[in-house]
């Protein structure tokens, strides 16, 4: 399933083979979290930007259009026509994050429709249940995400929960993939280590869910306004205790720049909706620096988001036609730097990847490390 080609300190060149096809890594998934990049692409644009994986959420799509109806149309591939690996979020961390009301017990979640209000429940089983119907490729565990800074005593109450929550997805998820009648009997499913930022918590919980022998294991529970520095001595503590042998992913990150740290530090899949969102208000990434198109510098600038660039938004329209789209509420905009942002994100995983097998991964990082964390000069 997974295999590790190359290292280069704890950086990892690796290929991930899955029902839907061969995954090479470190890798971005791109979020689709109702089945489309968020305003603007569909699954034939993401195609044409180098999205390898497309991630999409359980919770969401279990309110709309609800599950049953995606199982009946024949699954969220055929559904949103995308042939490639779709990753699907359990739904942890939009309950927590989204839901009002909610109250946590030992069977799971209650708590209110953020469309609606009306009463919903999930649990380890549901959230299986849910992910089955969809015909995802990879499920993730559902799991609890606490606040942060949390309390070290519930968040050691609330790690031992979400293990036994784990436990039970396991346990469903094997019947679930037995059934004659899956649509993907060979979903894989992962588990979540999570403990907040306390790194004794963070590497008890990675030791507990490894023994589970999952498919794969991901770092969740941050990115959520802690400062970049104490993630990186998170992903630090835990990643000893992670199965070499088994893809690792860093849920919800990030920049550019936290995307290089991670990969410095062994971790081979990451998502975040950041891109989209920035392009969505005219912010872009781009070789030399963050861009704000909306600032008056590029009203006459007919240049390229940007010269080091071939996106199909780069290959045809200018700085300040894009500027002029977004001055006029055009949603065209919107749409044009969404497809950048995602193509850069997937030529910086590309890039990322050459420079681990040419075994210049340091010095690619060195260089790019400052770069894309500033913003690109000034005309």
């Amino acid at each position: 399933m997974f295999q590790l080609l190359k290292t280069e300190g704890k950086a990892r060149r690796g290929v991930f083979t899955c029902a839907h096809g061969t995954v090479q890594t470190p890798v971005f998934m791109n979020v689709g979290t109702q089945g489309a990049i968020k305003v603007s692409l569909s699954a034939a644009d993401l195609k044409a930007i180098g999205c390898q994986v497309e991630l999409s959420n359980t919770y969401h799509l279990h309110l709309r259009p609800g599950d049953r109806l995606v199982h009946d149309l024949g699954g969220l591939h055929r559904f949103m026509t995308w042939d490639g690996p779709i990753l699907t979020d359990s739904g942890g961390f939009q309950v927590f994050s989204l839901a009002s009301l909610r109250r946590i017990k030992e069977e799971g979640v209650y708590f209110a429709s953020h469309i609606d209000g009306h009463k919903i429940f999930m649990g380890p089983e549901e959230s299986m249940r849910i992910q089955s119907n969809l015909g995802s490729t990879i499920a993730m565990a559902f799991d609890e995400c606490v606040e942060n800074p949390a309390a070290y005593d519930y968040a050691r109450e609330s790690c031992a929960r979400t293990t036994r929550w784990l436990i039970r997805c396991k346990e469903e998820h094997d019947r679930l993939n037995a059934l004659p009648a899956a649509l993907n009997p060979r979903q894989l499913l992962f588990g979540i280590n999570q403990g907040c930022t306390f790194d004794d918590l963070r590497v008890a919980h990675m030791k507990d869910i490894a023994a589970l022998g999952l498919d794969g294991y991901a770092i969740g529970g941050l990115a959520v306004g802690e400062p970049a520095p104490v993630m990186y001595r998170v992903i630090e503590a835990v990643e000893p205790y992670m199965p070499a042998d088994k893809p690792r992913y860093l849920m919800g990150v990030g920049t550019p720049v936290n995307i290089l740290e991670g990969v410095a530090r062994g971790v081979d899949l990451f998502d975040c909706v950041m891109p989209a969102r920035n392009a969505r208000h005219g912010h872009v990434f781009t070789w030399s620096g963050r861009r704000n198109l909306l600032n008056q510098q590029y009203e006459r600038d007919l240049s390229p988001l940007d010269e080091a660039c071939g996106c199909p938004a780069c290959r045809r329209y200018s700085r300040a036609y894009i500027r002029h789209l977004f001055k006029a509420g055009e949603m065209l905009a919107m749409r044009l730097c969404v497809m950048h942002n995602l193509f850069f994100y997937n030529t910086l995983m590309e890039r990322i990847r050459e420079s681990l097998e040419n075994g210049t991964f340091s010095a690619f990082y060195e260089e790019y490390r400052e770069i894309l964390d500033k913003r690109a000069p000034g005309l």
